[in-house]
Parts: C-alpha cells; structure tokens; sequence
C-alpha cells in the first residue's frame, strides 16, 4: 500500500466527483436531519459532546465538507459556516441543498491543505471524513491550526487506527480480528478497490502533528457501536457487532495554544 502525496489532491478530487450523484442521496436525509451526530454508527453529539456548548455566534469552518450538512446542522444552532471542500460536484450538491432548505453560508472550492481564508478568522474547525481522512495531515492540521483564533477548537473524526490495522485488502470483505498490517508506519494509505488516496496514522503521530501545529489535546473519544446499531450496506467492510468491541471511529478534540509551535 503506498501513494504519491504530490499526486493525491487531484486523485482525491476526482474520486468524489465520481461519487457525487450517490452522495447527493444521503444529503437529502443528511440535510433533512435534526440532531448532531457523528460517524457510521450516528452517535449523537448529546453522547459525546465534542462541539463548543455554545454554538450560536461562533465563526465555523468544515474541511473537506462534502455536501455540507455538517454545516447546515451548526447553521441552524446559530453558527456561522464556511465550508471548504475540492470536489465541484459535491459542493453543487451543497448548493442545491441550500437552495431546498433556504440555508445560507459561503462554500469554497479548495484543497483544506491550502485554504484560501484569512488568518485566526474561526473559533471551531471541524471534519467528519473530510481532510481527516483525505488531506495530508502535516499540511491541513496546520491550515487549521493557521484558520483558528487563539483557544479556537479542532475537533474531526476518521477511521480508528484499530480498524484500519485490522482491515482487509478490498472493502466488500468483513473485517478480520487479528492484525492485517504493521501499527508503525502508518500514513498514505491506497485500496486496490479504490482509486482514493487515505491518511491513517498512529496514534503517537497524531499527537506530534496536532502539537507540532499547536494544539493542545483535548480529548480522545474511540467510537463504540450502540447496542441498537445495526450494520450499514454502504460499509460493508466493518460490522455493529465488531464495533460494539473495538473502534471503528475516533474523535479527536484538540485547543489552538496561545503559543504555536510547542513540542
């Protein structure tokens, strides 16, 4: 497994272009959908509580937003949302969805590794499967680092660091309970299945590329499956009862310090 990082941005970009159309499905319930929740198993921010308590007023910016619900969620709390995302087809989605619910914020076409924003202009910066995943970390952790006010808060989601250890090579098969593939190492990821670009790390690097940028680490939320999840067709690789004992998802909760650049 392996990719070229100077290669991944336009491989990432015309990956979701392709899957726009079936994304745009999810958006219309995504959209439609009330509460805040998070990941494959949709379990509510009530559960968590990642998200700034208060919500109403704050200046938000979603890398790698996708169709943007996640935005239109905080937009209807009160927020003020930009949200980021390189795939043109997936932000027209995002506008059509605007135009159906008549909620506004501005969407931006750009890689979350290069933001073409100004300076400390956002309080929360957050990602749901968006630059998480999909952007290099050294580059779009930074870039938040660089969008956020001082004590401005990170919080994103992506796969657990267990799960891709134990995953199998293509994604229609289950995955294993033993160990796949080395813990060391872990960064660009590629799936023979998938002409997609992935970023997994370990944990200790998360921790050095979050302070390297000038976080302080809040905290570390490993997603467990409720009791009343079932599996999900559009993940056929990871099951509830496989989540219900190890993680599948993670949240990291990370502060923008006063002082960057520490560790």
């Amino acid at each position: 497994m392996g990719g070229d990082s100077g290669e991944h941005v336009a491989v990432n970009q015309a990956l979701w272009d392709k899957k726009a159309d079936e994304y745009a499905l999810y958006a219309r319930r995504n959209w439609a959908q009330a509460e805040i929740d998070w990941g494959i198993w949709s379990v509510p921010e009530a559960d968590v509580r990642v998200l700034p308590a208060q919500l109403s007023g704050i200046d938000v910016v979603e890398l790698g937003c996708g169709t943007g619900y996640i935005s239109s969620w905080l937009a209807r709390r009160g927020a003020r949302p930009v949200g980021v995302d390189v795939s043109p087809r997936q932000l027209a989605t995002a506008r059509r969805m605007q135009d159906v619910h008549e909620l506004r914020f501005p969407l931006v076409r750009a890689s979350a590794e290069r933001v073409p924003l100004a300076d400390a202009r956002f309080d929360l910066a957050v990602s749901e499967y968006g630059a998480s995943l999909w952007c290099d970390p050294r580059l779009w952790v930074a870039e938040a680092g660089r969008l956020l006010r001082p004590r401005g808060r990170l919080v994103f989601l992506t796969n657990a660091a267990l799960m891709y250890l134990c995953a199998q090579e293509t994604n229609d098969i289950a995955i294993d309970t033993v160990l796949k593939r080395d813990y060391f190492g872990m960064r660009t990821i590629t799936w023979p299945d998938e002409d997609g670009v992935e970023f997994h790390l370990n944990h200790g690097d998360w921790i050095r590329t979050l302070r390297s940028a000038g976080f302080d680490i809040l905290d570390l939320i490993e997603i467990r499956a409720p009791d009343s999840a079932s599996d999900d067709p559009r993940f056929p690789w990871v099951s509830a009862e496989w989540a219900r004992r190890w993680p599948s998802e993670e949240i990291w909760v990370a502060e923008k310090a006063r002082i960057i650049g520490r560790g």
